[in-house]
């Protein structure tokens, strides 16, 4: 994947040229609140299908819980992310990173709860049960390059999965999820 030279703009917290769907599912960092660590999921909607048609609709409050059997299981749920690629490499911005995300739900990182107040959020279309793409690594390497040309406090070792922040209660990215792979092409950019 060539680089696609996404550079974040701190002011609004979006990528200029990234489609922003921009979720009612966000909310104010607390006052003063550093942005220090990134945290990678996995979302499939329904399980086992990677569209994005539905994931956007879930990040934009408007899923028709009628279209789907699995969607009436999660009529009420109000989740968003910053980011999502999907299994082409493409990016999709649902909130600006300068605003909080509904990504980690209860969570910990290092001793500090509410890992919404200083992380970003980035769902990669997958599963527990597939591997993710050559372009979906790609576009996170390039990705987390951005975040970070912005935000120097997020280093390697606070780039986690939702499993390590939710444990027990959350498996993405899961197993497939090649975390060395990931970060050799992440000291390679």
């Amino acid at each position: 994947m060539e680089d696609p030279q996404w550079r974040l703009d701190v002011e609004t917290g979006l990528i200029p040229g990234i489609t922003c769907l921009c979720s009612p599912h966000s909310d104010d960092r607390p006052d003063g609140m550093e942005i220090d660590t990134v945290v990678i999921h996995s979302i499939s909607l329904p399980p086992g299908e990677f569209e994005t048609d539905a994931i956007n609709d879930l990040f934009l409050g408007c899923l028709d819980v009628t279209s789907h059997p699995y969607f009436q299981t999660i009529p009420s749920l109000r989740v968003s992310s910053h980011f999502l690629i999907d299994r082409e490499g493409r990016l999709i911005q649902y909130v600006p990173v300068t605003r909080r995300a509904w990504h980690a739900g209860v969570s910990s990182f290092h001793g500090r709860e509410r890992v919404n107040d200083f992380s970003v959020g980035i769902e990669l279309i997958g599963s527990d049960d597939h591997p993710f793409t050559e372009l979906q690594y790609a576009a996170l390497v390039y990705l987390i390059r951005s975040l970070r040309a912005s935000f120097p406090k997020i280093t390697t070792e606070r780039i986690v999965g939702h499993s390590e922040i939710a444990p027990g209660r959350k498996t993405d990215p899961g197993p497939f999820f090649r975390w060395k792979h990931f970060k050799a092409q992440l000291r390679e950019v």
